[in-house]
């Protein structure tokens, strides 16, 4: 959770919902109700989600589609506008590379953010995404993107 204030980025808070062991359905209930107490808390008006890659283990890849899902019915549910990117976006916006490796992303969210510690991956991963949306994506930085198309990463 971020909030910027003209072209200064204020971290908020950030965290990883845990689901635990079960079945799918009450696992994915976790994600949109834990989703949902984050909106009642923070009350953002918008959101950035990555987008889903597709990986070599079919299921895991369709496990996280379905995660990602929850996620996104919860945040649209409350009426949040949702932005997506590419994890190529994301790293290109943050670290300038869009090859970064996970180390380089929390680096430089620390560094941007002035944290006094190294968040943990997933933490990065999402506070990544939250600054990409606010450095020119499609909403908090007002970069109009009509009429461009992503290549490698970059808007062209």
């Amino acid at each position: 959770m971020l909030e910027k204030d003209g072209n200064h980025l204020n971290y908020i808070a950030s965290g990883c919902i845990k689901t635990g062991d079960g079945e799918l359905p009450q696992r994915l209930k976790i994600i949109l109700d834990s989703i949902g107490e984050v909106i009642a808390t923070y009350q953002p008006d918008q959101a950035a989600i990555e987008k889903v890659f597709v990986n070599v283990n079919p299921q895991s890849t369709l496990l996280l589609g379905q995660a990602r899902g929850a996620a996104i019915c919860a945040l649209v549910a409350r009426d949040l506008p949702v932005a997506e990117y590419t994890a190529l976006q994301v790293k290109q916006a943050v670290v300038g590379n869009g090859h970064a490796g996970k180390e380089q992303v929390q680096e430089m969210v620390r560094r941007l953010l002035h944290l006094e510690g190294t968040p943990q991956a997933d933490a990065a991963d999402a506070l990544a995404c939250a600054i990409c949306h606010a450095h020119g994506g499609q909403g908090l930085g007002g970069l109009a993107t009509a009429g461009y198309r992503v290549k490698n990463g970059r808007l062209v």
